[in-house]
């Protein structure tokens, strides 16, 4: 995979004698333009980590204009001369690195900031970055809409996996986790949500401000800022959960019994997987009808309609899975999008449906032309195909396969250990077998480089 190259800067004309007369400062360096992932080449930024983003983001949906400001607080993991963010489409009008004026300047998706003066290794150093504009959403590999979405009534905000860089400057890639304030301002009558549990709510002058923290870590693309009409529901579970549903008025009716289930689905869910990851949930039910998907956003689902129940299963089994254990590779998706579509057939199975085996059968009976084989979960190959049908549904396959040779004891000790051993962290896929191997007590690498790895339709295990 290409790697950004890492650039030094010396005075080569600088004699040795005066290097050591002046203290033979270390050269400063660049931030790397990406994080090194191989489908996102430019996704996330070297050099530095953001602890904590305040957003503070002013919308109008008539206009469709946005004004941002952004503080990050960050810390740099190299000598840094610049560093770059991921942001694009919006206006900079101002940026600042600890008060001081910095320059910078665009590079397609690259914001490259350059401070008055070099970032020492392991310094805590804090970006303010002002910016305006009419935010767009960007368009993925596999030609689906990512990002600020606008809709008849505000905008559903998705990032995944590119479009936190259309609202926000960031480090927008999984392995780079913070917390979130948002400062979320919309005119009376429209709603503001975001990730996390809401702080306040407060109208004066025809505008109303909604204040949103999100403390556990969280992956850019998660973040939401979905503004609209909505009808808001709050309540907290007996495990003291607080939920916020907010949903269109011409999705209520579709969506009420749905909803209604979040308590017990939760619930469920935590019993397999261990207790809930975050201090909130609920549901954002947005009437997008030409986004064409939901999104696992942290702590919040958001929806472009009603969802149905397995939908609502799916997206939250993704707060364990995806969101509290996050990715260090898109390539390893599956371990998001599989887990989310086996807990489907979970639910069926233990609340009167299909039992997970029926459905493995029904999918292994696809012929081997059918795109179910196309490409293996483990690798789809491409940007363009992470969000294909072997992600899901091989995906899913393979942690059938696992359940049936390793056992159902063995295979809910692995689920859970996985969930509480990285937890707001990450993973790879490798760590996952080898947590497999050590519960199981069961060589399985061969069971994982087939169905994970293997090109085409497997033997019947």
């Amino acid at each position: 995979m290409p790697k950004a190259v890492r650039r030094t800067f010396v005075l080569a004309t600088t004699p040795v004698a005066l290097v050591a007369l002046l203290g033979a400062a270390a050269p400063a360096s660049t931030g790397s333009s990406g994080a090194g992932d191989p489908y996102f080449p430019l996704a996330g930024n070297g050099g530095y980590h953001v602890g904590h983003y305040d957003l503070t983001l002013r919308y109008d949906p008539g206009s469709g204009h946005l004004d941002g400001r952004a503080v990050l607080t960050a810390r740099a993991t190299q000598r840094l001369s610049s560093f770059d963010l991921d942001f694009k489409g919006l206006t900079v009008t101002g940026l600042t690195v600890d008060h001081a004026k910095a320059a910078f300047r665009r590079s397609g998706q690259e914001l490259v900031v350059t401070p008055k003066r070099a970032l020492r290794k392991g310094e805590r150093f804090t970006v303010t970055v002002a910016y305006k504009g009419k935010p767009r959403p960007v368009s993925d590999p596999d030609d689906s809409l990512d990002g600020w979405i606008p809709t008849d009534d505000g905008a559903f905000v998705a990032g995944e996996p590119q479009g936190a860089m259309t609202w926000f400057p960031a480090n927008n890639h999984p392995t780079d986790k913070s917390s979130y304030d948002f400062t979320i301002t919309v005119p009376k009558g429209r709603t503001a949500v975001a990730n996390g549990v809401l702080l306040s709510e407060r109208t004066a002058h025809a505008k109303t401000t909604f204040r949103w923290r999100q403390s556990e870590p969280m992956a850019a693309y998660l973040a939401t800022a979905t503004v609209g009409k909505f009808k808001v529901q709050q309540f907290t579970t007996r495990d003291g959960i607080r939920v916020y549903n907010a949903v269109d008025p011409r999705e209520a009716a579709a969506a009420a019994p749905v909803l209604k289930k979040l308590p017990s689905v939760l619930e469920w869910e935590s019993k397999l997987f261990g207790p809930y990851p975050f201090r909130a949930a609920g549901s954002i039910v947005d009437h997008a009808p030409n986004v064409g998907y939901a999104l696992e956003t942290q702590s919040r689902p958001v929806y472009d309609r009603a969802p149905d129940l397995s939908t609502l299963v799916h997206e939250n089994a993704h707060q364990w899975f995806g969101d509290s254990v996050s990715l260090t590779s898109w390539k390893d998706i599956w371990l998001n999008e599989g887990f989310a579509t086996y807990t489907e057939w979970l639910y069926a199975e233990q609340h009167g449906g299909d039992s997970a085996q029926k459905t493995f059968n029904g999918l292994y009976a696809k012929p081997a032309s059918d795109g179910l084989w196309e490409f293996p979960p483990g690798d789809p190959g491409s940007g363009a195909n992470i969000f294909g049908t072997p992600v899901y549904d091989r995906g899913a396959m393979t942690l059938h396969v696992l359940r049936t040779t390793v056992g159902d004891a063995a295979f809910f000790r692995i689920l859970r250990a996985w969930a509480a051993e990285h937890r707001d962290g990450h993973g790879t896929t490798a760590q996952f077998e080898r947590l497999a191997e050590r519960v199981s007590g069961k060589k399985l690498d061969s069971l994982f480089r087939t169905w994970l790895y293997t090109q085409g339709k497997p033997n019947r295990p």
